[in-house]
């Protein structure tokens, strides 16, 4: 495993498995567990996945000392603003129950973004986060609140794969040396992503499969990359990408993907509605 150092000091794993839409009560909990025992120390959740429970039982079942393990929860929309996302977090810390949270995020970057931030700084002060960042910031959204937060965001966890390489957001992170996180790392599994000439060429090459070319890729753009599958073997596979490396000739043409187009956009009309309707997380 490679590590990479965050701009607080701490130090998260470059390859992380994200538990999105897999199910509390048990399918979760089986995940998780696999995931530790293939190797992975960095898990991804959020309050939204409303599978907070399982990924710490799996984490306090699994043997493993907890300070080697890096957790990840989110904030939901319903819980910004200062006193609402004190709230969020005592949720999201009874639910893990894991003493302390490693991460947490602003899930999505609407409403009362900066008296949520000031809550999570709080958080961060007395030892129940040891990081903090955002997600699915776009540029213009950055622009908008980054300046004026006195803790910079150690990540931005957004869209990120080959064809969706987000260059504007990457140049602007530079500057807080902020670390992407990506999500959808393998385009969801889009077929006209993992048959790309390119990518199967080097698949071809280094005997690994085209899911294997791009983490790769994306690990070394410096890009912490959250792969998820409930697929034991592909739950190896994806973390089996530490034993060759691409040339520099081979990560130019990877980069030579790019469309600059994801399958979300954040500052589209509708977004924050859509979200907020979407459904209410309870105690």
């Amino acid at each position: 495993m490679e590590y990479v150092t965050l701009n607080d000091g701490n130090k998260i794993a470059a390859v992380g498995f994200g538990v999105f839409m897999i199910p509390n009560d048990g399918p979760t909990y089986d995940a998780v567990l696999a995931a530790l025992k293939a190797g992975y120390r960095h898990i991804d959740s959020a309050a939204a996945y409303f599978n907070e429970e399982d990924v710490g039982k799996a984490v306090r079942d699994s043997g493993i000392p907890r300070e080697e393990i890096f957790v990840t929860s989110k904030l939901w929309l319903q819980d910004h603003g200062y006193e609402e996302a004190k709230k969020g977090i005592a949720r999201s810390l009874r639910k893990l129950d894991l003493g302390y949270i490693d991460l947490y995020l602003i899930h999505q970057p609407y409403g009362d973004v900066v008296g949520a931030w000031k809550a999570m700084e709080e958080a961060k002060a007395e030892g129940k986060i040891r990081s903090i960042g955002v997600s699915n910031m776009s540029p213009t959204i950055w622009k908008k609140y980054i300046p004026g937060f006195g803790t910079k965001p150690a990540v931005n966890q957004v869209e990120f794969n080959p064809t969706f390489q987000q260059k504007e957001l990457r140049t602007l992170m530079t500057e807080t040396d902020t670390k992407l996180e990506a999500w959808y790392p393998l385009g969801q599994g889009d077929k006209t992503l993992l048959s790309q000439p390119i990518i199967v060429k080097l698949a071809e090459k280094y005997g690994k499969n085209a899911g294997q070319i791009i983490l790769r890729f994306e690990v070394q753009e410096g890009v912490i990359t959250l792969p998820k599958s409930t697929n034991p073997e592909r739950i190896m596979t994806n973390l089996d990408i530490f034993d060759f490396s691409l040339t520099d000739e081979e990560i130019q043409e990877m980069r030579a993907l790019d469309t600059g187009k994801g399958t979300h956009n954040p500052d589209a009309p509708g977004v924050e509605e859509m979200l907020r309707s979407a459904f209410v997380i309870k105690d």
